[in-house]
């Protein structure tokens, strides 16, 4: 009797814990970590939204063109235990964005820290991702 009642608690537990697994991925899944990439350009828009955060930023290239790239950085909850909030990037501000390419996407990357204009830096990722750390 207990195997059975210790069985179905584990089962439940899978079921419950599969709806937030289902969206999540691996680091090494989506992003190479030995490509990694530097990005300087002008915040578009920030979205606070689950599992990850997106900043996305356009980014001139040399032959004067603009790109529009997306950054993955870490969940909302992760940002604001960083000291992140709503008006820590504002639309319209010069960034440097450190990170990682897409493994699929050429104009996506999983962002690990931000510089903005003053100097100050900030940590995007999120903490055992399977990320490499950035240079601090």
């Amino acid at each position: 009797m207990r195997q059975v009642v210790t069985l179905c608690l584990l089962t439940l537990a899978a079921v419950q814990s599969g709806v937030s697994l289902s969206a999540h991925h691996s680091f090494a899944a989506e992003f190479d970590e030995n490509k990694p990439i530097t990005l300087k350009g002008t915040i578009l828009k920030m979205e606070w939204v689950n599992p990850h955060s997106w900043l996305y930023i356009d980014v001139k290239r040399a032959d004067g063109k603009t790109e529009t790239w997306a950054l993955e950085f870490g969940s909302p909850n992760q940002l604001y235990r960083r000291g992140w909030t709503r008006e820590s990037l504002p639309v319209g501000t010069e960034v440097t964005v450190s990170g990682w390419l897409s493994r699929t996407d050429p104009r996506t990357a999983n962002a690990g820290a931000i510089v903005l204009p003053d100097g100050s830096k900030l940590f995007a990722g999120s903490p055992g991702s399977g990320a490499p750390v950035p240079n601090r």
